[in-house]
């Protein structure tokens, strides 16, 4: 800290001109910190600014960055679950185009011709089956046929927050205790479908005017039960799905309002504040033009001891 001494008039010493050049120095460093905190919009922009503060925003903002890397693994598995769900929306529609047909067949008032009818406009609907579930694809793996199951982390701390989907109606899911095969109903020999055992949609396709099969009065009342059955299964997994989107709709606005928070908390630490920095700018330039009229005139100091030799 600078002191009001002159040192008389001694030689070599010239003591308020050092101050006022002192005054300068630190005054242009001022100058420089400010506008280097300006240009850069950073209050912190080494850690030599501030030691704590850097600390903190550098943990803060990799923080943030693994919320927002989560935040786009919950887009992903938002996509994958609301894909299946539209899947499952349309083979449930289907499932009931088929139901219906079966139960129109079950009319006594019907010929075999109408019967023969109806089973091959169910069976198209069956194939439309087998196609959705070909085309559910995402990110090149087939969502609902059977094998499909990925793992996310949603969230910061993966040892808590590990979401898995498994997409399949296959024999011993837990989830909804039915035993089931694939959608499989392009002539393969399947004989379960949606979790229904012996239920087998490629029969639908050998009614015919000598067995009218699955249609018969012996069979038709265990088919209309075994496609309710079916259309139950299939609404569980879109339950299933519904549940798993309502979570990560959930996450998602977790990890938005916590993103927010820390881009607030980094800003608060590591910005400049723009008014405050204009204003010490201001008072360092205005500091720094009386330092160098005071070292001018302390310069011009020794000149008044010349007087004592004329």
């Amino acid at each position: 800290m600078p002191t009001a001494i002159s040192g008389g008039s001694r030689i070599r010493t010239n003591i308020p001109a050092e101050n006022a050049y002192n005054a300068l120095l630190a005054n242009n460093n001022e100058i420089a910190l400010r506008q280097l905190r300006l240009s850069t919009g950073l209050r912190i922009n080494t850690a030599a600014d501030d030691v704590a503060g850097y600390i903190t925003s550098r943990a803060l903002s990799a923080r943030n960055g693994a919320l927002k890397a989560a935040l786009t693994t919950i887009g992903d598995a938002q996509n994958v679950a609301s894909i299946a769900s539209d899947a499952y929306d349309n083979i449930t529609s289907l499932i009931t185009q088929i139901k219906d047909a079966a139960a129109s067949a079950s009319s006594g008032a019907l010929g075999t011709d109408e019967k023969i009818a109806l089973a091959k406009s169910a069976y198209r609907l069956a194939q439309q089956i087998q196609t959705v579930a070909d085309a559910t694809v995402f990110g090149g793996k087939e969502l609902i046929k059977g094998a499909f199951s990925g793992d996310w982390t949603i969230g910061y701390t993966a040892s808590n927050t590990l979401l898995t989907i498994g997409i399949d109606l296959t024999t011993g899911n837990t989830d909804f205790n039915v035993s089931s095969n694939n959608f499989d109903v392009n002539g393969t020999g399947t004989v379960n479908f949606a979790g229904v055992t012996g239920l087998d949609l490629t029969s639908l396709n050998s009614v015919s005017d000598s067995d009218l099969g699955v249609f018969s009065s012996a069979n038709i009342s265990a088919t209309l039960t075994s496609l309710s059955d079916a259309l139950d299964n299939v609404s569980k997994v879109a339950s299933y799905l519904g549940g798993i989107t309502g979570r990560l709709n959930s996450q998602q606005s977790l990890l938005q309002s916590q993103i927010t928070n820390y881009n607030a908390a980094v800003s608060r630490i590591q910005d400049a504040d723009v008014a405050q920095e204009q204003l010490a700018l201001i008072k360092a330039q205005f500091l720094q033009q009386t330092s160098l009229i005071s070292l001018v005139q302390a310069n011009q100091a020794p000149q008044s001891y010349l007087t004592l030799f004329r």
